[in-house]
């Protein structure tokens, strides 16, 4: 038995036939073939297979794929616009918050997510958001000044547009 569904990732659509116990994160890296979403620990505790579904930041070792039908998929291939990095992505290389970089995409869409609703926030609020992406190689000091430095690119880049 399979479910029709339309998944909407990076902007794109795409029409796909799912088991009904498909997990998104299955579907993004086999199907899709979009490989920055990490298979991590399968059981919904690392946050390597971080994607943000409609803006917010989900698991998709948890989500069954037939339950994001319909709905818009940012995984971190999508943040790039123009040729670009988005300045979350550049703020990880320039505070050098990435060393192995297995956690990266998770983080940095975690991050994503808290610059979407919270343009200035708290280190405790940083915490709070990447509470679920595990990182084994930084110490997360590197990691948290990089989101707070994005948060002020963005505020100043904002600023300029207006």
């Amino acid at each position: 038995m399979s479910i029709a569904i339309t998944l909407n990732v990076n902007g794109r659509d795409y029409a796909l036939e799912v088991r009904p116990n498909e997990i998104l994160l299955n579907v993004i890296r086999d199907r899709l073939g979009m490989m920055g979403t990490k298979y991590g620990c399968g059981i919904g505790e690392c946050g390597a297979c971080t994607v943000l579904l409609d803006g917010r930041a989900i698991l998709s070792c948890q989500t069954l794929a037939f339950t994001a039908d319909g709905r818009k998929i940012t995984t971190i291939e999508g943040l790039e616009q123009d040729g670009s990095l988005d300045p979350i992505q550049q703020a990880f290389i320039d505070e050098g918050a990435v060393q192995c970089g297995y956690c990266t995409p998770g983080m940095i869409l975690s991050a994503k997510a808290l610059l979407d609703v919270k343009a200035d926030p708290s280190t405790e609020e940083i915490k709070q958001a990447i509470r679920g992406n595990l990182c084994r190689c930084t110490g997360y000091t590197n990691i948290i000044r990089a989101i707070k430095s994005a948060a002020t690119k963005i505020a100043k880049k904002e600023r300029k547009t207006k």
